[in-house]
């Protein structure tokens, strides 16, 4: 018990400070020469790793949960006769697609202007998006608001957000959530975020003065034009806690002793909202599907189960929910809620988790998750069991992303899976995604890299701040960096623009100022376009779908009419023979680098070279930043023994990785041996070992037969320097090295100033 304490304590500890360092430098990936569409760990039945005779204990975890990427398969031609765009009904209201906004965005929501949130939300409705669920971002009860709010009912402009919602044409319902609430037991001041009272921190009174609450902020919904409300009772939210047999030990009528004690507190409210909104006025409640996660991993005694959640799903419908949507359950440790972006952060072995090895998926989650395709339609199959539970309606989330897998999401849809589907990311990454799918477009949709910079992420400054690393309009419309909004401004009149190299921050540019109406060119000095996309690609894996990312890219060259001249190497007197308007120079940056030579015994390898070299077991990693790690990661996947031997303090370990990766990724690095030693500097090379010198004030040998030099990017801004008197724009590494996230939005940016 001991050790299950501190590993649990190790590991919240490392998201906390993961959230909280201050990051800055550069960020791609590094090692192993496998293509985004191979599985890391190919087919075979499940085995435990104790049975897997004389197998490498890497072996062994790929095999416990081998990943199948055949799902990805599409025969559909035309989406108009799928099950996917056939009609459904969430009480009154008429839906002609099974994808639905889900209520979870942007923790800055809450900063918003009005502008900004109707941008957002408006732009989904256009791309197809027929209901959106608006994320609880103002203080609408009255007696215990979130204490992070600060939108009330009287800056909110909740009426003008409906009505603009309807007006693009889709309906809008409201999700009432309610987390780090000041209760006479709970003190909100001191608590995270996310962290709520447990079910018996209320007084009775309390808990009668929050039912009423919610009640009222529905009232006051429908009264600003909202069709519908969604009480969230799941993760660390207060209708979650008395749900739980965990959070859970009241005596009175809203305790544990029943199922109908414990839904009480939810049934109650939504049978005062459908008292004081009408009968025909909908309600949608989030619960819980499976509750075991990450963070409680295997205390099932304590953790409710899905046939408790089935039983108490039952009484949900009979008090008048209109619908369900089902979720796993992030419990004391919010990140789980992207469990099908976290679990399978495995870097060479999907599945792979700070825990030292994978999770037996056959094992935990009561054996019921879809884990075998990195996350994607995890809950489809325990949807299912609420389907033939209920008669209502029944959506769950988690990876829903009908584009990256069409026939195995329209097969679930037919076998009965669901009803509806509750996406957020891929819209947020492409809010024309709906559209885009009904035309058959799908080569057109931009992919959902997983990268989680949109939630609780830091900007390459240290400040806090959410992006999306496809989507450089999310976050960034109507602020100063993009004033003009989303949409891109027109053209000023005839311009031929050259783009100077085709990584992801050209290819960007060159798209949108296509887009403006340029004639616009792309100079590539390799043979294909992408840049280091496709060096992350073959690092990375299938998971963050980097593979898919290039071929957007690619392909919107092709639509926007970019002419793309590949094998050219381009200069500054090159530049000024084309004569173009603007110059976007996209060139990439220099790698710095500490000028090692090897020595008898030990290679020293750049990461630029890494994918060709031959690399021995013991393996010493310089460098501290996002490819530096993806690099050490690859190899203890591989079975080498990996030291990092840092030049910066230890807070800027995977800097340019976001947060919540992160909070996985060290404790990952941990778990499997790596150490690593900050402010290093390597004193000599020599007969197989070297010697580095660090904080611990003592010179340090120790074996090693290879050497990666995985120092930052340095910027390199020689052509645009020798281009004085034309329009210049330099994007990217050759201008400020960051990360993939930050190339894209330096490109668009650019392209939105021509």
């Amino acid at each position: 018990m001991g050790t299950e304490v501190s590993r649990r304590s190790f590991l919240k500890g490392a998201v906390l400070s993961a959230v909280g360092a201050t990051v800055a430098g550069s960020g791609l990936a590094g090692c192993a020469p496998k293509t985004e569409g191979t599985a890391a760990a190919a087919g075979g039945d499940a085995v435990a790793s104790g049975a897997a005779g004389n197998l490498t204990p890497q072996t062994a975890l790929a095999q416990l949960n081998p990943q199948d990427y055949d799902y990805t398969a599409n025969s559909i031609t035309d989406w108009e006769g799928t099950t996917l765009f056939s009609d459904w009904s969430f009480g009154p209201l008429t839906l002609h697609n099974r994808m639905v906004k889900s209520a979870a965005g942007s923790a800055y929501l809450p900063f918003w202007t009005t502008e900004m949130t109707i941008a957002e939300y408006t732009h989904w409705a256009k791309g197809g998006v027929e209901l959106m669920w608006v994320e609880d971002y103002a203080s609408l009860l009255e007696h215990y608001p979130a204490s992070y709010k600060v939108r009330t009912r009287e800056n909110a402009d909740l009426a003008q957000v409906a009505d603009a919602i309807h007006e693009a044409g889709s309906y809008c319902g409201y999700q009432l959530s309610l987390m780090g609430a000041s209760f006479s037991g709970f003190d909100a001041t001191t608590a995270a975020q996310f962290e709520c009272a447990n079910a018996h921190d209320l007084t009775l009174d309390e808990v009668h003065l929050v039912q009423a609450d919610f009640v009222d902020a529905a009232k006051f919904l429908q009264e600003q034009g909202f069709d519908a409300v969604e009480i969230n009772a799941a993760g660390n939210n207060i209708g979650q806690a008395f749900l739980s047999r965990n959070r859970n030990e009241r005596t009175d009528e809203y305790g544990p002793q029943s199922f109908e004690n414990r839904t009480r507190f939810v049934n109650e409210i939504i049978e005062g909202i459908k008292a004081a909104c009408g009968a025909d006025f909908p309600v949608q409640v989030l619960i819980n599907a499976i509750e075991e996660n990450d963070y409680d991993l295997g205390q099932n005694a304590t953790l409710t189960t899905v046939e408790e959640n089935l039983q108490m799903a039952k009484l949900l419908e009979k008090a008048g929910a209109d619908s369900l949507h089902v979720r796993l359950g992030p419990f004391n440790n919010h990140p789980a809620e992207f469990a099908s972006d976290m679990y399978f952060t495995g870097y060479g072995i999907d599945g792979a988790t700070g825990y030292g090895n994978q999770f037996d998926f056959s094992r935990h989650f009561e054996g019921k998750l879809i884990a075998n395709h990195s996350g994607c339609g995890m809950l489809l199959d325990v949807a299912r069991e609420f389907k033939d539970a209920v008669s209502i309606p029944v959506g769950t989330v988690t990876y829903m992303d009908p584009a990256h897998a069409p026939d195995f999401f329209e097969q679930a849809l037919k076998d009965g899976k669901a009803d509806f589907y509750l996406m957020n990311r891929p819209f947020m990454v492409d809010p024309e995604y709906i559209v885009k799918l009904r035309e058959n477009r799908l080569d057109e949709i931009r992919p959902c890299n997983r990268c989680l910079h949109c939630h609780f992420d830091l900007d390459e400054d240290g400040a806090f701040y959410e992006h999306c690393r496809m989507n450089a309009a999310h976050m960034r419309a109507y602020t100063e960096q993009m004033p003009e909004g989303p949409d891109l401004p027109a053209g000023t009149g005839s311009k031929s623009v050259m783009v100077v190299g085709g990584g992801p921050a050209g290819m960007e540019a060159a798209r949108v100022a296509a887009l403006r109406g340029y004639d616009v060119t792309l100079y590539e000095r390799k043979g294909s376009v992408g840049g280091l996309l496709e060096f992350a690609a073959n690092v990375k894996g299938p998971h963050e779908n980097i593979a898919r990312t290039r071929d957007y890219l690619a392909r919107q060259l092709e639509v926007t009419g970019v002419k793309v001249v590949t094998g050219q190497e381009v200069d500054a007197d090159f530049v000024k023979q084309q004569s173009p308007d603007a110059v976007v120079v996209a060139t990439g940056g220099v790698r710095d680098t500490l000028g090692l030579q090897s020595a008898d015994g030990t290679d020293v390898v750049s990461i630029d070279d890494f994918l060709m070299a031959d690399i021995g077991q013991e393996v010493t990693v310089v460098g501290e930043n996002a490819q530096a790690v993806d690099v050490a990661l690859r190899l203890v996947a591989e079975g080498k023994h990996v030291t990092i031997a840092s030049p910066l303090p230890l807070t800027a370990l995977d800097k340019g990785q976001s947060d919540h990766i992160k909070g996985f990724v060290i404790p990952m690095l941990y778990t499997r041996g790596t150490r690593v030693w900050p402010n290093a500097s390597v004193k000599s090379l020599d007969g197989g070992s070297i010697t580095i010198s660090c904080d611990t004030g003592v010179d340090m040998t120790y074996p090693c037969d290879t050497v990666i030099e995985a120092l930052d990017m340095l910027p390199d801004t020689s052509i645009a320097d020798a281009l004085s008197g034309m329009e210049v724009y330099s994007v990217g590494d050759c201008d400020r090295p960051f990360n993939i996230a930050e190339a894209i939005a330096a490109g668009n940016l650019a392209a939105r100033k021509i």
